[in-house]
């Protein structure tokens, strides 16, 4: 029965979610049960795409991408796949109206990631993060308005601000990886490799300008989706926190990340703020 499979892909979705991000799953798990299976489906796809371009540096990772692409292309047209990610996709991607213009943007900075190493304007940096997040950002908003496009079109920029800020707390975050591993280099303007306190504190700046606008939409949310949506912005808040406060030297030469303990209190605080009515 195609429901089985249906399922099954689903869940595959869920699990892919769960063991590549503790905090994203944690976060998840804080929609209403209505939407919280889309925003599963959504994350399983735009992870496989990352993971080709980002870890699987023992194969092809142009031939994978490509063959990546054609399925996607296949699933959303036949409205089903044989790839248990792309088949809970292309679901949730035909249940609440999705623009295809959001997935080709997602796909397109997947594959500068094979190639480009550099982005060396302001313009480049804005069209990569555009495409790798503020359209996640936007088929999740989608998913968080039920398809309704007077609320959508209402927090489509705050949205993007959002997802902008949390793209570039990892690219921050990651630096070490995406600069020594990857030789990828994402802030414009900024020497990586004589990256010192003023670098860091213009880019803090900015991530927190974008926090700013992302916080406004997160008040104007549905129920379903407002309180794990906060817990997304309150992890990636402290996550800053910690990079504020770790020098320039050391976020170059390690990863910092919140323990999962400061995950669970950072979760009961803002469940405490949400249930006193102060978010």
């Amino acid at each position: 029965m195609k429901s089985i499979f249906d399922t099954v892909s689903k869940e595959c979705s869920k699990a892919v979610t769960n063991a590549y991000s503790t905090s994203f799953s944690l976060a998840t798990k804080m929609l209403a049960d209505s939407i919280r299976q889309d925003i599963y489906n959504i994350y399983g796809f735009v992870r496989f795409a990352d993971e080709i371009v980002d870890t699987f540096h023992d194969y092809d990772k142009e031939k994978l991408f490509n063959k990546f692409e054609s399925d996607l292309e296949a699933a959303l047209e036949d409205k089903i796949s044989l790839n248990p990610i792309l088949n809970a996709f292309q679901e949730t991607f035909h249940k609440y109206s999705i623009d295809k213009h959001l997935v080709n943007s997602f796909m397109n900075s997947m594959r500068l990631d094979l190639h480009k190493s550099d982005y060396l304007t302001d313009q480049e940096f804005k069209a990569y993060i555009y495409g790798s997040a503020d359209v996640v950002g936007l088929m999740c908003l989608k998913v968080f308005v039920k398809g309704n496009g007077e609320k959508f079109e209402d927090l489509k920029d705050s949205a993007m601000s959002l997802g902008s800020a949390f793209q570039k707390v990892n690219f921050l975050r990651d630096l070490k990886a995406d600069f020594d591993d990857l030789n990828r280099s994402y802030f414009p303007n900024t020497d990586l490799s004589q990256l010192n306190e003023s670098s860091k504190e213009a880019i803090i700046i900015e991530i927190e300008e974008d926090f700013a606008k992302g916080l406004v939409g997160i008040k104007k949310l549905p129920l379903e989706a407002r309180f794990g949506v906060f817990m997304a912005y309150r992890y990636y808040s402290k996550l800053l926190d910690k990079l504020k406060k770790t020098p320039a030297l050391q976020i170059k030469s390690t990863r910092i990340r919140v323990p999962n303990y400061k995950k669970i209190e950072l979760l009961t605080r803002s469940y405490v703020k949400y249930q006193l009515n102060l978010l």
